[in-house]
């Protein structure tokens, strides 16, 4: 652990797969860090987890909610940088778009303007390539950081509408207001890698149930993967090197997830053994969709390629990423260590 006190940051979503990975980061390389959260419980939770990378450094929690006023201004005051990767994150999309819009762009907005107040020096916002990707991968062109989910297109759920607009609504206010404070987006790809706790979220339910043998062959569709390490140390360099309004995407490689499917066989032989090794015809995930809603957002990508230009974060913040075959086997690895499977 680095000596030297690096300044302080506050992480909002603490408590969450890429929340404690970024608390972690932060406090290994000098940071005090202080995190919100919506309970004391879920306060306590992370102290545990962190309890071995938190020595020497002040780790603290705020209990504030994205949909409330309490509690912001007693989660920026003092603090150097926010980190704000707090946005809900579900496995089944709502009817309702409102039910993720809502929080994500008004969280964002009230997180951002309390920023502001209290003399924050850095915004990094957690963002993502669903703000980037969606009604865009038809093309052979590779994806960068100018492009912007259309959000007219098949692909945009209510998910990709809320990281989409809770985005630019931050970027169009930062535009237009010009405040002191710099801001920067991170926007990672598919999010894999180990998990710190049993909390293992929405990252992982792909994973797991792979691994659990839930379905006896996957669809034809691509990510963009990247392991959480590599998203926590994004931040971080967002911070330290991230050019004023700059956008950096977070993505090792794009992987079909049949090729997940055998990464996980490769690394975790006889564990694996209910993992898939079938791909199931487009028709099929087609029909299937009308009874599964998990299955219905990834229709419109069936038989897509994911090509996408990540060297402005290379470049611009000195970031090498891990594998993305190294992301998946470290994933499946920690629920077997962990005791969720």
């Amino acid at each position: 652990m680095e000596e030297d006190r690096r300044g302080s940051v506050l992480i909002t979503g603490i408590s969450g797969f890429i929340g404690k990975h970024l608390a972690r980061e932060f406090l290994e390389h000098g940071y005090d860090v202080r995190g919100s959260v919506r309970s004391p419980e879920k306060g306590r939770a992370v102290q545990a987890a962190l309890a071995d990378h938190a020595a020497g450094r002040k780790l603290d929690f705020v209990i504030a909610d994205l949909m409330s006023d309490d509690g912001w201004a007693d989660a920026v005051s003092g603090v150097d940088h926010v980190v704000h990767s707090a946005s809900p994150f579900p496995m089944a999309q709502p009817k309702d778009p409102a039910v993720l819009v809502r929080p994500a762009v008004d969280g964002t907005m009230r997180v951002l303007q309390a920023a502001i107040g209290a003399g924050a020096q850095t915004f990094v916002q957690t963002s993502s390539i669903a703000a980037i990707a969606p009604g865009n991968t038809a093309r052979a062109a590779p994806l960068t950081p100018e492009d912007w989910a259309d959000l007219g297109s098949r692909s945009a759920t209510p998910y990709v509408m809320s990281k989409t607009l809770a985005e630019r609504t931050a970027r169009d206010f930062v535009e237009k207001e010009k405040p002191a404070l710099r801001y920067v987006s991170v926007n990672p790809g598919f999010v894999l890698g180990p998990l710190v706790d049993r909390s293992d979220g929405t990252s992982a339910a792909l994973v797991e149930m792979m691994l659990k043998g839930k379905y006896p062959a996957v669809p034809r569709v691509q990510f963009a993967v990247v392991d959480v390490r590599d998203v926590a140390a994004a931040h971080r360099l967002a911070i330290e090197k991230g050019k004023p309004n700059g956008r950096y995407i977070a993505s090792a490689d794009s992987l079909w997830i049949k090729d997940m499917a055998m990464m996980l066989r490769d690394s975790l032989g006889d564990k694996a053994k209910r993992v898939p090794r079938r791909q199931l015809p487009d028709f099929v995930v087609r029909l299937a969709a009308l009874f599964d809603s998990s299955l219905a957002v990834v229709v419109p990508e069936l038989g897509r390629e994911m090509h996408v230009d990540a060297s402005r974060t290379r470049e611009e913040l000195g970031l090498e990423f891990r594998s993305a075959r190294e992301a998946v086997g470290a994933m499946g690895e920690s629920l077997f260590r962990l005791g969720v499977l």
